[in-house]
């Protein structure tokens, strides 16, 4: 427990730390292209074969596990509600970004409004004797800048919050959080891809807490750790693209870190009546398994790979392609050899 609980917060954590780097640099776009190829590599390999495995199991029925394709079924429709989910999740929180932006237009409308009164400029000017001329020129060229970003209409709005940062205009006025589209992805890509890796952790952690033979578990311990450490990666990558709040991230890498060792710790409570071989076991195993294999086969291909690899500054930089390629290569490699072992 110790072991696969410290290899999962390490390898989590690492680009967690990392996120001090720039995020289009090329080391972290090699450390994306390595974490897309490890959750590639963890959907075929690890969690379809598993649940093929675990559905075409000698103990279970013949009717109806062994009339129709069960294990790629339901990583089908695993795919197609991730899909589904993508869409909602990311429309929902299109639209309250887009309220958000609205409303602050309004407010910044209101505050030109005010600021153009003649009759208010001409009380400022009055008080010039008391030392405010230089804060009615401040408030004034405040203004001519909030009247040139609203007459370029929603393009300009956009552009204004790009670049006052994500959390306002900075001046005071409270318009409240302005989240960005790319920012939304990430967000919902992070939440729903740690949702497929802990369903999948949960199961091999009971695996490895209900085995008795110390010829099996140490083996066996050795490659989950190393599974654990690439799993870990490839989800703190995608956790530090987010942007999310200190507290955030380390809520997500901690709910990661510690699923697995307590698998572990709920297998060993019930290994004397837990029976690996049972139907009900063998069912729960191959059905998570298979839905899981779906969403981070869906969440590797469409999220991080066809995001990045087909983005416009991957297709003008040979160097950032020959980079992201060995990358994407060498993760899906590493984490599909590891299956000969776990």
């Amino acid at each position: 427990m110790a072991s696969i609980l410290i290899s999962g917060a390490a390898g989590v954590s690492i680009p967690l730390i990392g996120t001090l780097l720039p995020l289009n640099g090329g080391l972290m776009r090699g450390a994306k292209a390595f974490a897309a190829g490890v959750i590639l590599a963890t959907g075929f390999v690890h969690m379809l074969s598993g649940g093929s495995q675990a559905l075409s199991d000698p103990c279970l029925p013949e009717f109806p596990w062994k009339m129709f394709p069960f294990p790629e079924f339901f990583a089908m429709v695993a795919a197609l509600l991730t899909l589904l989910a993508d869409f909602m999740i990311t429309g929902y929180y299109e639209r309250k970004q887009e309220k958000m932006m609205n409303q602050s237009a309004e407010s910044l409308g209101t505050h030109v409004s005010v600021m153009s009164d003649p009759s208010l400029e001409s009380g400022f000017l009055r008080d010039q004797e008391d030392g405010r001329a230089l804060h009615i020129v401040g408030m004034r060229a405040h203004a001519e800048h909030h009247r040139h970003s609203l007459s370029m209409g929603a393009e300009g709005f956009e552009a204004l919050a790009k670049r006052s940062g994500v959390s306002g205009h900075g001046h005071g006025h409270g318009h409240g959080d302005v989240g960005l589209d790319s920012g939304v992805r990430h967000v919902v890509v992070s939440h729903i891809l740690e949702m497929g890796i802990v369903s999948h952790s949960i199961i091999i952690g009971i695996s490895l807490g209900v085995s008795h033979s110390p010829c099996t578990i140490r083996p066996l311990l050795l490659a989950l750790s190393f599974h654990q450490f690439f799993e870990g990666f490839a989800l703190g990558g995608c956790v530090a693209e987010a942007r999310l709040t200190p507290r955030g991230s380390a809520m997500m890498a901690f709910f990661f870190a510690v699923t697995t060792p307590i698998g572990v710790a709920v297998g060993t409570a019930i290994a004397s009546s837990y029976n690996s071989y049972s139907v009900a076991a063998l069912v729960a195993e191959g059905v998570l398994d298979s839905l899981s294999a779906g969403i981070l086969v869906y969440m590797a291909l469409v999220d991080l790979i066809a995001a990045d690899f087909l983005s416009k500054k991957m297709s003008v930089d040979f160097r950032v392609q020959v980079v992201s390629y060995c990358f994407l290569f060498l993760g899906a490699g590493m984490m599909s050899a590891l299956a000969i072992w776990a």
